[in-house]
């Protein structure tokens, strides 16, 4: 058995790159179902099926552009998280919900401090908030950028 040439740091970016484009593409697909379910939950008898699709469609227009550039960005850069652009997106969310007159959920104090913009708590904690499905490919992301990172600075003599 011939024994597989070792991975370079090359290698694992391009691994890095193609797990982020998945990941993207897998919330950008998960979206609508979020957005639909959130409006359900939260909106209650108030719920306006045919409003649905359009916050969908508003809320992948805000998140999509900067979730992409946060999965893309090179690991040293420090620019924003994925998830964060996520919680940044729930605008069009909360303001169906409150043109319905859903009222906000109880918050507490660190909720109201970290995510003032958020009344409804629509904002992610984890990928897999979104869907179950994008659990195991942000895991596989996160490990990736952590590894690639990690790498980097061995090889620099950092570490």
């Amino acid at each position: 058995m011939e024994a597989q040439p070792e991975a370079t740091l090359a290698n694992d970016e391009a691994q890095l790159a193609a797990f982020a484009f998945d990941l993207a593409e897998r919330i950008e697909a998960a979206i609508s179902g979020w957005v639909v379910r959130s409006l359900r939950e939260i909106g209650g008898v108030a719920f306006n099926p045919a409003a649905a699709p359009g916050v969908a469609e508003e809320t992948v227009a805000v998140v999509m552009p900067a979730l992409r550039a946060a999965l893309a960005a090179d690991v040293d850069a420090g620019v924003g998280s994925p998830l964060a652009s996520l919680r940044a997106g729930v605008t069009p969310m909360t303001e169906c919900l409150s043109a319905w007159g859903s009222p906000h959920p109880p918050r507490d104090e660190f909720h109201e401090r970290q995510f003032p913009n958020d009344p409804y708590q629509l904002g992610p904690a984890a990928f897999a908030d979104l869907d179950p499905s994008l659990h195991e490919p942000g895991l596989l992301w996160g490990a990736a950028r952590a590894h690639v990172h990690l790498r980097r600075r061995r090889e620099a003599g950092h570490g």
